[in-house]
């Protein structure tokens, strides 16, 4: 992208300023993306300064039309920009857009009426089998203390052997799976809708033996998994022990705690399971977002392919 010395009249630069500042104040976003739409904003601008003939001001901007963007986004990918990049770009101009409308100083029509480009679907990245068992281990956890070593291998057990979100397995009361009869669970997913999960025997051995160590009493009307101090047990402390794991066992920078998830599901499928069924485990509404595993197992037998076959 060619650089201006100037890219922006002083008017259009105090308004970003402005909207940033509020960015950051109402809204609370990351610095980090605060960063992203500075220099995002500021990389419209300097296509503007070419694309109108002079570096623009608020009266330049007021009345945007679609056709602009889109050239815009042209300009972007002519230079090797791909979806992600110009769909957070487009996102960042239509906020400062909308901020200048309320504003009364741009009609933010035109922005709103562009399409993002589309996102291309990155697949799951699930673990092998292999890495799957290590990580729910007792004996491969990190934690000095029993109980807790025993705890945060029943929580990966639980996402791994049924298929549960992480909040989801935080969420479970003090008095589920507390009999070796409880072989089923009833979870509560997103949007509040319930489905069964069956559990495997070694999650209950998991979950009986951090029952057995912890040092808390597990009213039932409490939750199930405690932290350390009592308290309801927080989703980054199981985060940061598989942080910890993926260093110890040589795993994949992909190996978090909804890996875990993914490689139930793709494990299933791979061994047979039904779509439809896994999509229930799972607690998906729609059949749709369940058939991704299907491109994740189709990937690796075409792994297994390529690798083995003497033609390949």
């Amino acid at each position: 992208m060619q650089e201006f010395l100037i890219s922006a009249r002083q008017d259009l630069l105090d308004a970003r300023a402005e909207w940033l500042k509020m960015l950051g104040r109402e809204r609370r976003l990351a610095a980090l993306t605060l960063e992203a739409y500075e220099r995002d904003t500021r990389q419209f601008f300097q296509f503007l300064t070419g694309h109108c003939g002079g570096a623009p001001g608020i009266a330049d901007i007021k009345d945007l039309r679609t056709t602009d963007l889109r050239a815009y986004l042209a300009f972007r990918r002519s230079g090797g920009a791909g979806a992600r990049t110009l769909g957070r770009g487009l996102a960042g101009i239509r906020s400062f857009l909308r901020f200048l409308e309320r504003r009364g100083l741009a009609n933010a029509a035109g922005a709103a009426a562009l399409r993002a480009p589309k996102q291309p679907k990155s697949l799951p990245k699930p673990l092998t089998a292999g890495d799957a068992r290590r990580v729910v281990s007792t004996g491969e956890q990190l934690a000095e203390e029993p109980w807790i070593a025993a705890r945060n291998a029943a929580v990966l057990t639980l996402l791994y052997g049924s298929g549960l979100r992480i909040s989801e397995a935080l969420g479970l009361p003090g008095g589920e799976l507390a009999s070796p009869r409880d072989t089923v669970l009833r979870v509560t997913g997103k949007g509040g809708k319930t489905r069964l999960v069956p559990v495997l025997p070694v999650a209950l051995q998991a979950v009986a033996e951090y029952r057995r160590l912890c040092p808390y009493h597990l009213d039932p009307k409490g939750v199930l998994f405690r932290g350390a101090r009592g308290g309801a047990l927080q989703a980054a402390i199981i985060q940061r022990e598989m942080q910890k794991m993926r260093s110890a066992l040589n795993l994949p920078a992909t190996a978090t705690p909804h890996a875990l998830r993914h490689s139930f599901a793709t494990h299933l499928l791979g061994r047979g399971g039904d779509l439809r069924t896994i999509q229930e485990l799972l607690g998906h509404a729609s059949l749709s977002t369940t058939q991704i595993y299907t491109g994740v197992d189709t990937a690796r037998l075409l792994e297994i392919y390529e690798a083995a076959h003497p033609r390949a």
